[in-house]
């Protein structure tokens, strides 16, 4: 500062004094949480923390209640991501900003992993967010207003509808129908439509059914979505996470006039769901969300970016040298890792549907079982609050109530712990229906 700077420019001087409060007024503290706070409740919450956490058994406990695939200690993310931080770590190349809406190499991997000549992407149609579930609330706020209604499959994953309830938006929840391999009940979902209905959302393989859902239907639902002229946000978090059979269809490689904005991450497929990247695809061929894809990059700047670092290892992660020893890793690893959640769906269905008042949709894919209690043979259990409460305190099993998810007299069992770890819950799970019938 010089010795002639003029502070006459920089204070007002002239300007009277405005007394806000009066100094001599008694007042106390009220300081208040924000209305948006207020809306802001996750229904797994609502209904886990009303659950009696601890257990009269002396047995260890089994939480086969967690969606985090890494939380047994099992399963580990490929060698590959681990080098490759570690390398982009020691280079300092990645320790500050970089644009909101993720790094250029970044998202230009993003696009050629995922584009297909049905489905192309530019890096442009690219938002990289804070985990597949931040990529969620971009995709959500980017299209729908207070007073508008969304359509989300019940059962579905709770965070869609915590979300929707936080920005005021109405849920409208269509049916999936576990006698048909949940699939969703499309003339429910149509009887849902009308005027306010901005968007349906669509999650395969699903969170908590553990469905695979085939070309066909996804090919019905996607002929709703054109006739009522509605976009489709698309959670594929587990993307290729199937079954013997069982193949993955991205939808938006089945339309080429119904707008789909398709979100997924890094978490679930390579195992590091605490490093928190995921990202939204606008995939629209005929640029009728021009403006909603500049939205989703305003919204992103709320953050201003997701992990730069996590960022830097994407293009190693999708888009390897093709035939090189990492692109073989990752498919050594794949093979390794999906061939082990299969044989623990097939342990727990084998084992499951002998054990009496239970019975088990087939799952196909991800890492999840839904559980049909049988209410009428389970006779001192009387709903799925009931069992999951004496479960948790007579056997230290603990699953989720179908509650969570919208879903009575269900439970969800995540079926990615050890074999010996799923082998004794199961036991557990056997006698205690046993002594309930």
């Amino acid at each position: 500062m010089t010795k002639d700077t003029n502070f006459d420019n920089l204070i007002p001087y002239d300007e009277p004094m405005v007394q806000v409060k009066d100094p001599t007024t008694n007042l106390q503290w009220n300081v208040q949480p924000s209305d948006f706070s207020k809306l802001c409740s996750n229904p797994i919450r609502k209904i886990v923390d009303n659950l009696q956490k601890t257990t009269t058994s002396s047995k260890t406990l089994i939480p086969l209640s967690l969606g985090d695939p890494t939380v047994f200690g099992n399963l580990h993310c490929p060698d590959v991501l681990v080098q490759a931080i570690i390398r982009n770590t020691r280079s300092m190349q990645h320790n500050g900003y970089i644009h909101s809406a993720g790094s250029e190499v970044a998202r230009a991997a993003i696009a050629q992993h995922f584009g297909r000549i049905s489905a192309p992407l530019t890096l442009n149609d690219i938002i990289v967010a804070s985990g597949c579930s931040g990529a969620i609330e971009i995709a959500l706020q980017g299209l729908v207003n207070p007073g508008d209604n969304i359509l989300l499959p019940k059962p579905g994953f709770p965070l869609y509808q915590a979300l929707c309830e936080a920005h005021k938006v109405e849920c409208r929840f269509y049916n999936l129908m576990p006698e048909h391999n949940w699939e969703a009940d499309l003339d429910h979902m149509q009887f849902l439509v009308d005027n306010n209905t901005k968007a349906i959302l669509v999650n395969n393989p699903s969170n908590p059914c553990g469905s695979v859902y085939s070309k066909p239907h996804l090919k019905d639902i996607l002929a709703l979505a054109e006739v009522n002229k509605i976009p489709i946000i698309a959670d594929e978090i587990y993307g290729d996470m199937v079954f013997g059979s069982n193949v993955f269809f991205p939808i938006a490689t089945l339309t080429k006039t119904v707008p789909v904005v398709a979100v997924s991450g890094l978490a679930k497929q390579f195992l590091i769901p605490g490093w928190r990247v995921g990202w939204v695809m606008v995939h629209d061929r005929n640029n009728i969300l021009k403006d909603v894809r500049t939205a989703y990059f305003k919204l992103s700047q709320n953050i201003l970016g997701a992990n730069s670092l996590v960022q830097s290892i994407i293009p190693d992660v999708l888009t390897p040298v093709p035939e090189s020893a990492e692109e073989q890793s990752l498919l050594d690893f794949k093979k390794r890792y999906f061939t082990t959640l299969e044989e623990n769906a097939t342990f727990t269905i084998e084992t499951l549907a002998r054990i009496p008042g239970l019975e088990v949709i087939v799952p196909q894919g991800a890492m999840y079982a839904m559980v049909k209690i049988r209410t009428d043979i389970l006779t001192k259990i009387k709903d799925d609050l009931s069992l999951t409460q004496k479960l948790l305190d007579q056997e230290a099993v603990f699953v989720l109530p179908g509650q969570c998810f919208g879903m009575t007299n269900y439970f969800r069992i995540v079926f990615a712990a050890p074999h010996e770890v799923l082998a004794d819950a199961y036991i557990r799970l056997a006698q205690f229906c046993r002594r309930h019938q």
